[in-house]
């Protein structure tokens, strides 16, 4: 086979940037910055030894090393809890909506697949589950949690998660820290395989163990993340190959890899590049529509990876679907979100053109791609005059290839950080994009991005950092 996907994508959208917020400094936070020595921690001896550290432990984007920062994302253990409970009720509402989509035409239209999105999506996965791996990506302040999206797909970074936090846990200054504090990682990649398992097991897989297959292209930034996995994998007695779709064979019967069986295959590439190379991922979906294989995620979970999901969640004419507690999570944790049209919605009982009102508070919304990674086509309607603003609504209007979303802004988080420069350690504002992993259902712990801008992935200058939960001593 020919041909190969443009190899872009980062591991997450493009949230906001909004007017200025004062960063925090947590008491964990100030406590850690008090104990970084010059002559230790801030010295160039350090930054270059931790990096090459970093480079051995495959924590690269492309070849970036992912974190340059010197201190973790410290959650409390109320934090924690806090974050758990909502992240897991909206997990829960996701795969309900999956279903009652599949069985509403009326309700899935909302959702805006195309065509053949649509066609992949009606291909029973031989399971229950939509997401045996997501990911929400949010904004948590002490008197707030919000969120930008849900990644319902096929979520990247849980290996480089948990990897980042076992080089940060090994370094002196940690077991100075921990004479104040008690420190706790998140066990990502265990909770991971432990739910690829339990998703293999519901689609009545026997091998024990079977053969895990993590499928991507070659030229992903992130194949570095596939072969950390593996290796954790296979220390837990799980064997596991890494493949790109081009290599991947059906012969009616088994699904391989240059001559490998897969009995389950951790599908990370994108369904947006499944369907724009068909004839490169034919075997992959020919072996997952036969049930020759148990694939996760399942092609179902395109329904609440939309950013419509959102408008899903928040559209009144919807309001029966969900239980009272529910309606009362959504208003506190979702932002108000609508497919782009001309057309009547209602907002607390009041019914109004949609066109017109976000037209007269562009301050107050995100236009964005109803499917698009990276920031592709986000625009912010504070950071545009009127003009401007209505432009970028007009040609949304009339692009008749893909739906658009218009998405009431959230407020974020800021937090000093310190990060290494061309000319030493700097103290740095950061904005921090604490994006929680759910597998099947249950928060296993944290993509945490920061940015000094509004793009927060790793090609915006900024990177990534272990969270990890602190509880004072004594």
């Amino acid at each position: 086979m020919t041909g190969s996907p443009q190899a872009s994508r980062s591991s997450s959208d493009e949230q906001p940037p909004q007017p200025a917020v004062t960063p925090q400094e947590p008491p964990a936070a100030k406590a850690w910055h008090g104990l970084l020595r010059p002559d230790v921690e801030l010295s160039p001896e350090f930054c270059a030894e931790l990096n090459a550290r970093m480079r051995a432990e495959k924590l690269k984007f492309g070849d970036r090393v992912h974190c340059p920062f010197l201190r973790p994302f410290f959650l409390t253990v109320e934090d924690d809890r806090r974050v758990r409970a909502v992240t897991e009720a909206i997990a829960a509402i996701g795969e309900r909506v999956v279903k009652q989509s599949l069985a509403d035409p009326a309700l899935l239209a909302q959702a805006a697949l195309t065509p053949d999105e649509e066609r992949l999506a009606r291909i029973s996965p031989g399971y229950g589950r939509s997401s045996t791996a997501s990911r929400l990506d949010a904004f948590l302040l002490p008197n707030s949690l919000q969120f930008a999206e849900y990644n319902a797909e096929s979520p990247a970074g849980p290996g480089y998660a948990e990897t980042l936090a076992e080089v940060f846990l090994s370094l002196p200054v940690m077991t100075r820290f921990k004479e104040s504090y008690r420190v706790q990682k998140y066990e990502t990649m265990k909770m991971l395989l432990e739910a690829l398992l339990a998703s293999y097991r519901e689609w009545g897989g026997k091998a024990s163990p079977p053969v895990i297959g993590i499928v991507d292209w070659r030229e992903v930034p992130t194949w570095s993340e596939f072969e950390i996995l593996q290796a954790r994998f296979e220390r837990e007695g799980v064997p596991t190959i890494i493949s790109d779709p081009r290599d991947l064979e059906f012969n009616g019967k088994n699904l391989t890899a240059k001559g490998r069986r897969i009995d389950l295959l951790y599908r990370r590439v994108l369904i947006n590049d499944i369907l724009a190379h068909q004839q490169e991922c034919d075997a992959l979906v020919q072996a997952y529509a036969s049930g020759a294989v148990c694939m996760a995620n399942a092609l179902t979970c395109k329904i609440p990876h939309k950013k419509a999901f959102f408008a899903v969640l928040t559209d009144e004419r919807n309001s029966a679907l969900f239980s009272d507690s529910e309606r009362e999570l959504i208003r506190s944790h979702i932002p108000w979100t609508r497919l782009l049209a001309d057309t009547k919605t209602t907002r607390d009982g009041e019914s109004f053109g949609l066109l017109e009102y976000v037209r007269r508070r562009r301050d107050d919304f995100v236009l964005k791609p109803n499917d698009k990674y990276g920031g592709t086509g986000v625009t912010l309607g504070w950071e545009n005059n009127e003009s401007e603003w209505d432009a970028a609504l007009d040609r949304a209007l009339t692009d008749h290839e893909h739906a658009w979303v218009v998405q009431e802004k959230i407020a974020i988080r800021r937090e000093v950080f310190p990060m290494q420069t061309a000319n030493g350690v700097d103290m740095r504002d950061m904005l921090v994009d604490l994006a929680p992993y759910l597998f099947r259902g249950q928060m296993a712990g944290f993509l945490t991005r920061l940015s000094s801008t509004g793009l927060a992935n790793v090609t915006s200058g900024g990177g990534q950092v272990p969270a990890m939960v602190v509880e004072p001593l004594g």
